[in-house]
């Protein structure tokens, strides 16, 4: 890739039956119902869960059975029930790089009392260098943030997850 060429971002739409606060909550709070652990975590250990801490400056991790974590990135900002933007801190090698930032941003946009737009950006991949259209093409494709949004969207659509 040369300096002139600019990544495009990738975007990614999904629409819930569910209100503007279900949908941001379970996007956040309750992010380890729908994350697919089994096939989407870095560590050594098998994941146990991930967290995605409610605030701007929170981290976003996984944390394994022992307790051991591993950092996936920071929460860049938290703003109930509108949007989150998370600093993606993996490398093409799928590593956490605290010298690398990519940002997700996820915009909960209300269709009405009880149906939400969720907007997804996954943006800045520039930052990838020469790597950068291998990896757009890896979280746009199955596997990616398709696969996640219908986790998502599943997650959303079950029972109420307890509070």
């Amino acid at each position: 890739m040369t300096e002139a060429q600019v990544i495009e971002s990738v975007r990614k739409t999904v629409t819930v039956e569910a209100s503007q606060e279900r949908a941001f909550e379970v996007f956040t709070t309750h992010f380890a119902t729908w994350w697919p652990l089994e096939s989407h975590h870095i560590a050594e250990k098998p994941a146990a869960t991930a967290v995605m801490e409610p605030r701007a400056g929170g981290r976003w991790f996984e944390r394994a059975a022992d307790g051991s974590e591993c950092e996936w990135g920071t929460v860049v900002a938290f703003e109930p029930h509108e949007r989150v933007i998370l600093g993606w801190q993996l490398d093409a090698n799928w590593r956490y790089d605290p010298e690398l930032l990519t940002e997700v941003e996820v915009r909960f946009v209300p269709q009405g009392d009880a149906r939400t737009r969720v907007e997804l950006e996954h943006r800045d991949l520039d930052r990838y260098g020469e790597r950068a259209g291998e990896m757009r093409d890896a979280i746009s494709a199955e596997g990616g943030w398709p696969t996640l949004l219908a986790s998502f969207t599943a997650a959303v659509a079950g029972p109420a997850t307890a509070r």
